[in-house]
């Protein structure tokens, strides 16, 4: 009796240690944990939940047999842990994307931006195509005409325009603009001047500096060498000057030849006097010069007529005379009396057979009498002209650029003039 009672016992005792186990060990291996007491029932029940499948693990003290029980169950489908896990995933997939998205933002502007440029590029790619085609085009209308025969049209439309300022007709001075100074060099007396027949092509300057015994004749290719000093040629001349009122016309240089009433016509290519010839009974030496002196006795000029001289004679008592002249033989071909005393004038330049005399040729000067070839008739004129430097020793007009070239106390300066045309309408222009 005592046996079985033995065995009951270590079945009983077998049955709590597995139970025990049941309850402590198991949840450990597996993974699980934690303890739910269900109500209504003596059964014990303990709920793992497995961290890969989410199992709940069911057990029973003893079976009715006496084996332990233990039941596993996997949890209804949407409870599990699982789809939390899952939903977290897909809520942080989404927060990803709408991060991306918001990066990707800002490239959008790039994008039209993008499509705009590239119709641009399109368009720019047209109009380049158009303008060779057009470029082509003028090539071959340019191929068709040699230069020779483009260098004749360029000629024929000067002469055309020469003759349209022809039928303008001169003018009438009716005022003179600000000085507009060119360059400062020299000495305080020179001229300075461009030839008033040459091309519209071509813009030289000549440079003479001092009024007397001068025989340095500096040549500038361009106004803007002359401006910078650069680019010249030197022409000794062969007599030297006395004054400063020598033009260059038509590719010669005429002057007055130091102590005497000779003019001479020096020719720059040949680099040789053409011809020189003296101006009978008229003054020299600083007989009859303008009011400031040196020397300027003898002024040639040059307007839309042709070559002039201005100068004076003991015959008419010192007033001054105006005389045309043949640019080729220098012989004069008409003279007027102005009645004008010349010593009295600061300087005098001619426009469209007008003679203009300054009453000074210090500051304060105006352009005060006019004499009229045309007419052989004079009046006073209140013309503003205003000296800028204080000593004008050249006045001279230039037609083919229609201003006055002064040299003022070292200073080479223009006017522009202002004149009052008479129209001609005979003929075609």
């Amino acid at each position: 009796m005592t046996v079985p009672l033995l065995k009951i016992g270590a079945v009983l005792s077998t049955m709590a240690m597995v139970t025990n186990w049941m309850s402590q060990t198991l949840p450990s291996l597996v993974g699980l944990n934690g303890t739910i007491s269900q109500a209504g029932t003596s059964e014990r029940s303990t709920l793992f939940q497995s961290p890969d499948e989410g199992w709940q693990v069911y057990t029973s003290a003893q079976a009715p047999d006496g084996k332990c029980l233990c039941t596993a169950v996997i949890p209804v489908q949407g409870t599990c842990s699982r789809d939390l896990r899952s939903r977290q995933l897909r809520q942080l997939m989404e927060k990803e994307l709408k991060d991306k998205m918001a990066e990707l933002m800002p490239l959008i502007p790039v994008l039209d931006q993008y499509k705009s440029d590239t119709r641009t590029i399109m368009q720019l790619k047209e109009e380049v195509r158009n303008l060779s085609g057009s470029l082509l085009q003028i090539q071959e209308e340019m191929g068709a005409y040699d230069y020779e025969e483009l260098q004749q049209r360029v000629l024929v439309l000067e002469a055309r325009l020469h003759a349209c300022m022809q039928k303008l007709g001169c003018g009438k001075l009716t005022g003179v603009s600000n000085p507009i100074t060119i360059r400062a060099s020299g000495s305080r007396f020179g001229s300075w001047m461009t030839d008033t027949m040459a091309p519209s092509s071509d813009s030289r300057v000549w440079y003479m500096d001092g009024y007397y015994k001068g025989r340095r004749v500096l040549e500038y290719r361009t106004l803007n060498d002359f401006i910078t000093g650069q680019n010249f040629v030197q022409h000794l001349l062969p007599h030297p000057w006395a004054g400063t009122g020598h033009v260059v016309f038509n590719g010669s240089l005429y002057y007055n030849k130091y102590q005497s009433n000779i003019v001479v016509k020096y020719h720059f290519r040949s680099r040789s006097v053409v011809v020189q010839r003296s101006l009978n009974t008229a003054g020299y030496n600083n007989t009859f010069p303008y009011s400031w002196g040196g020397f300027s006795d003898i002024d040639f000029m040059v307007d839309e007529n042709g070559l002039w001289a201005v100068y004076t004679t003991n015959q008419n008592a010192g007033n001054i005379v105006v005389s045309r002249m043949d640019p080729v033989t220098l012989e004069i071909l008409r003279s007027w009396d102005t009645g004008y005393p010349k010593r009295s004038a600061g300087e005098s330049f001619i426009i469209c057979g007008t003679l203009y005399v300054t009453n000074s040729h210090l500051a304060g000067a105006k352009i005060y009498f006019a004499y009229y070839t045309n007419t052989s008739s004079y009046e006073y004129t209140d013309i503003p002209f205003h000296n800028q430097y204080s000593h004008i020793s050249m006045l001279d007009y230039n037609p083919r650029e229609r201003v006055l070239y002064t040299w003022n106390n070292g200073h080479q300066v223009i006017y522009n003039v202002t004149l009052f045309h008479v129209i001609k309408t005979s003929g075609e222009l």
